[in-house]
């Protein structure tokens, strides 16, 4: 019995050895194509996630192999057995006058969203923080742009947990000016002006959750049950107000949230 017992533990281990290095391979496959133009086929079968809990392996391994740290987080309310998170890297998350990005499709293509920035630690733990401990630990609220880049081909029949190990599209962050914290709290809709030149885009905004902070509450506390601490500084950022945005490279460009503020930006690509 001895014997048998010292097998099924050495098969553990292997096994557990095997898993490991199927989402380490497919961590660094998905990081090499961050890169200009890359439209790629679905991972290798041997190395496919294939469940949510596989992804967010993935995704760890991601963040192990990169030579940065995690700046931010992208997130939204679960929804039809989804979750929808991912860890933002801090060599991707931009401020200032120029943003500079992978060019997809000829285009700059973003998303117009709100951020929420921690100002203090939130450490991992067993229990849930509550809203007002979450909500004590929100510095600041700005209007910000998630920078997207699809890796995948567009005819790929790739699979949600797939997707999500690659972090649904997301290639980085651009945090623009601070704004109100009460109007972001309660900004479920946002009537939004993209002007480039003289080509000017109104559009009505809506953000896919109720209140565009509520998944800031979700995050915290699912990830920080899977032993995610959560850091003062990075960014969370809870879902487009209009999906993916193209716009041009090499154009200053104006950005509007009516009631809330704007900003310039010119988007140069990597």
């Amino acid at each position: 019995m001895k014997h048998h017992g010292n097998m099924d533990f050495l098969n553990s281990i292997l096994n557990n050895l095997m898993t490991d290095n199927k989402f380490s391979l497919a961590a660094t496959e998905l990081l090499s194509r961050r890169v200009a133009g890359t439209k790629a086929p679905r991972l290798p079968a041997d190395i496919r996630p294939e469940t949510i809990e596989e992804a967010l392996l993935v995704q760890e391994q991601m963040a192990a192999q990169r030579n940065d740290s995690i700046g931010g987080w992208k997130c939204l309310l679960p929804f039809d057995d989804k979750v929808i998170v991912g860890p933002i890297f801090s060599d991707t998350v931009q401020t200032g006058a120029v943003c500079h990005l992978l060019v997809d499709k000829n285009k700059a293509r973003v998303e117009p969203e709100i951020v929420f920035v921690l100002n203090k630690d939130l450490p991992a733990k067993d229990t849930d923080y509550t809203e007002d401990e979450i909500n004590a630990a929100i510095g600041s609220c700005h209007m910000a742009l998630e920078l997207m880049q699809s890796r995948f081909t567009d005819d790929t029949d790739a699979e949600f947990p797939e997707k999500l190990a690659d972090v649904l599209l997301n290639q980085g962050l651009f945090i623009g000016p601070e704004i109100d914290r009460e109007k972001a709290f309660t900004a479920s809709n946002i009537n939004l002006t993209f002007t480039q030149g003289d080509i000017i885009r109104n559009m009505e905004g809506t953000h896919p959750n109720p209140l565009p902070h509520l998944p800031v509450y979700w995050l915290i506390n699912y990830m920080s049950k899977r032993g995610t601490s959560f850091i003062k500084g990075q960014a969370l950022t809870t879902g487009s107000y209009k999906g993916i945005v193209d716009v041009d490279f090499d154009i200053e460009t104006t950005i509007a949230y009516e009631g809330i503020g704007e900003y310039k930006v010119t988007f140069k690509q990597l």
